[in-house]
């Protein structure tokens, strides 16, 4: 069972959160969305899918980094050149 219930009204009553598997918290004068609590027979669950939907996240953070990886690189000959050996050695390459 689901429910909606106040800030107030858990602060009255804890035991309110025995009788359901999904309670919403929201602010009742402002209608602001507080939080949700859970059942504890499924909070395992959504730990999981939780932990992972962050790891997904992050590896799709991590792929837009590595895209770049290695766009920078210097060939080994360019390493000890100055900057108008190098737009030479460019220029003899084109």
């Amino acid at each position: 069972m689901t429910t909606t219930l106040s800030i107030r009204d858990l602060a009255r009553n804890t035991n309110i959160l025995q009788h359901y598997d999904y309670v919403d918290v929201e602010d009742k004068k402002s209608h602001e969305y507080k939080g949700l609590f859970i059942s504890p027979k499924y909070a395992d669950e959504f730990r999981k899918l939780l932990e992972k939907k962050i790891m997904d996240e992050r590896q799709r953070e991590l792929d837009e980094i590595l895209q770049f990886v290695g766009i920078a690189t210097i060939d080994e000959k360019y390493n000890n050149m100055t900057s108008s050996q190098l737009r030479e050695a460019r220029a003899l390459r084109l």
